[in-house]
């Protein structure tokens, strides 16, 4: 068994979709990024990489890599994914929260688990996800982006 943790954070930027958990939010805001920025699903991709040991998720997709340009952060996280079933591991349960002024997210995330269950290949029982603000301090309060955190629990794929 190993224990994983994972932080992501993006600026908000105009015309761009707001990907979070692998679905679209309805938001006049996206997220500055490379990729698509769901800034969720890199902070599970940082947890579960880390968790394996297997270094961060800028290693693996840098930002500097033209083939990873606007890219589905569900195809990154898919790949951690193969990547972890290889070497015999499965996820035992991932904890996440999204901070996040606004938008207000409760009505997403029953959405949000079951596109990451369904992509970590678990129940939708053992993929929680939160949502909470900073009270309207710093950055995140400010309305200016949008941080995400994720623990996961790596099992052996061996019984």
């Amino acid at each position: 068994m190993r224990i994983g943790q994972g932080f992501d954070v993006h600026a908000f930027a105009e015309h761009r979709k707001l990907m979070l958990g692998g679905i679209e939010v309805d938001y006049h805001l996206g997220l500055a990024g490379h990729s698509d920025a769901d800034v969720l699903i890199h902070a599970v991709c940082d947890a579960l990489l880390g968790a394996a040991g297997l270094g961060d998720i800028g290693h693996h997709f840098p930002d500097n890599n033209p083939q990873y340009k606007g890219i589905d952060s569900r195809k990154l996280l898919s790949q951690v994914m193969k990547n972890l079933h290889d070497l015999g591991w499965k996820v035992g349960n991932l904890d996440a929260t999204v901070i996040a002024q606004k938008p207000k997210l409760a009505s997403y995330i029953p959405e949000m688990r079951a596109c990451l269950a369904g992509l970590l290949s678990v129940d939708v029982g053992v993929c929680n996800i939160k949502a909470t603000t900073t009270e309207k301090l710093g950055f995140i309060g400010r309305g200016e982006g949008i941080a995400a955190q994720a623990v996961v629990l790596l099992e052996t794929d061996i019984d």
